[in-house]
């Protein structure tokens, strides 16, 4: 049964598109917002907008402001691949705090393994903290397995769970 909250989600206007260079403060600003630690820096953002190998997806809304409508970034992940790679890494997914609980997350990972597969990738791998709960639940129950730790990954000293799903047609 879903809850009034899954379902206002549900509806919520969300459009995922590809970063553009406009949207870097609003990037910079969602970093700071989502992450304490391992934040992405100016550069490495801009860098990911550009690059041919790797895909930053940007979940934006569209509200009421001062001058009429206003698009509000509330969600990025950052996809990166090889040439010589059928395998693709999601290196970055983040959700505005005040928007968590939406279904943004579920959405822009969705959206990931689209990306990956429309670039020829057939898996998708990722880390995660091992102390977020939210982070994991969302990958398990989108049909991930974990395959492994990485010790002392994040820069607090934090471990990252390994976690990966076949890209299937459909």
């Amino acid at each position: 049964m879903s809850t009034r909250r899954e379902r206002s989600a549900a509806r919520l206007p969300v459009e995922i598109r590809p970063a553009r260079l406009a949207d870097l403060d609003a990037l910079i600003a969602l970093e700071h917002a989502a992450f304490t630690t391992d934040r992405a820096e100016r550069r490495a953002i801009r860098h990911a907008i550009r690059s041919p190998s790797m895909t930053l997806l940007v979940a934006v809304v569209r509200e009421p402001g001062e001058g009429g409508e206003a698009e509000i970034l509330v969600g990025a992940a950052t996809i990166e691949r090889r040439r010589t790679s059928r395998v693709a890494r999601l290196s970055s997914l983040a959700v505005a705090p005040a928007r968590i609980g939406l279904g943004l997350g579920r959405r822009l990972l969705q959206a990931a393994e689209l990306d990956a597969r429309a670039h020829g990738c057939q898996r998708l791998r990722l880390e995660v903290r091992a102390d977020n709960g939210s982070g994991i639940r969302l990958y398990e129950r989108g049909g991930y397995a974990r395959t492994g730790t990485k010790a002392d990954y994040y820069e607090d000293g934090m471990e990252a769970w390994c976690y990966e799903i076949a890209l299937t047609e459909g």
